[in-house]
């Protein structure tokens, strides 16, 4: 399965939300024992969201919320993971990015868990920083990378 075959879209309808917000959950907070809901935060209504379906169900998801005038920021990126390594987050991460630079933000960042640390500098982002430590577990590090048009 190559990854030109799916397109990214951006959820418009309550189904589209509702599978959306589920794989995040699947992926992102289920298997760390944390309860339905803490997929969503305060700024998912300002947020512009983006995803991959097959079948009737997400298969790939991420989000980019504007910091600044100057800055966008990627969050909560889930590829279902038997689809992980057919390029599908490379994809959303594509389009996020055009996002970005269509709302003239060149410069994005995001704070990515360690075990996808390699998968963004595939992408062409650079570790800034080791940032947190989520739920005391999973240590993150702020990336970045500057956009050029």
């Amino acid at each position: 399965m190559l990854s030109s075959n799916f397109i990214v879209e951006e959820p418009s309808t309550p189904k589209d939300f509702e599978i959306y917000y589920q794989l995040r959950y699947d992926v992102l907070r289920k298997p760390w024992g944390h309860p339905k809901g803490s997929e969503f935060d305060e700024t998912d209504n300002t947020s512009i969201h983006a995803f991959i379906k097959a079948d009737g169900k997400a298969i790939a998801c991420s989000r980019l919320h504007f910091i600044d005038d100057k800055t966008s920021q990627i969050r909560y990126m889930a590829v279902h993971p038997d689809y992980q390594g057919k390029g599908l987050g490379k994809l959303v991460i594509s389009y996020l990015e055009s996002v970005s630079i269509k709302n003239n933000r060149f410069e994005l960042i995001l704070h990515a868990r360690e075990n996808a640390v390699d998968f963004y500098k595939s992408c062409g982002y650079t570790i800034n920083e080791k940032s947190y430590l989520l739920w005391g577990k999973i240590q993150h590090f702020l990336m970045q990378k500057h956009l050029r048009i």
